[in-house]
């Protein structure tokens, strides 16, 4: 079994309330865990408006395939106009 976690801090900066990031930060966790069905949360920073750090999960039997999805996370979160990643860090566990 190997389990893939990631975390991304991002800057959004056009934020203007909690309300302007919370919209962000939903969409963009919204979209990773529908297309690739991991676990997905803002794990830090909820009361700053400019920013937030995401937490991934993710079990998998296949080595590959799990960090070929971490990757895609972090391409996704990185290619965003309404957010601007400052931060990654991803691992995997394995045989625990």
């Amino acid at each position: 079994m190997i389990v893939g976690v990631a975390t991304a801090d991002l800057h959004i900066p056009h934020a203007r309330s909690l309300k302007d990031k919370r919209r962000v930060v939903k969409s963009l966790l919204d979209r990773i865990a529908h297309k690739y069905r991991v676990s997905a949360a803002e794990v830090e920073h909820q009361n700053l408006r400019q920013r937030a750090q995401l937490g991934f999960a993710l079990v998998n039997s296949d080595r590959r395939h799990a960090l070929a999805t971490l990757e895609n996370i972090h391409r996704l979160v990185a290619e965003r106009d309404d957010a601007f990643l400052t931060d990654w860090h991803s691992d995997l566990i394995e045989d625990f």
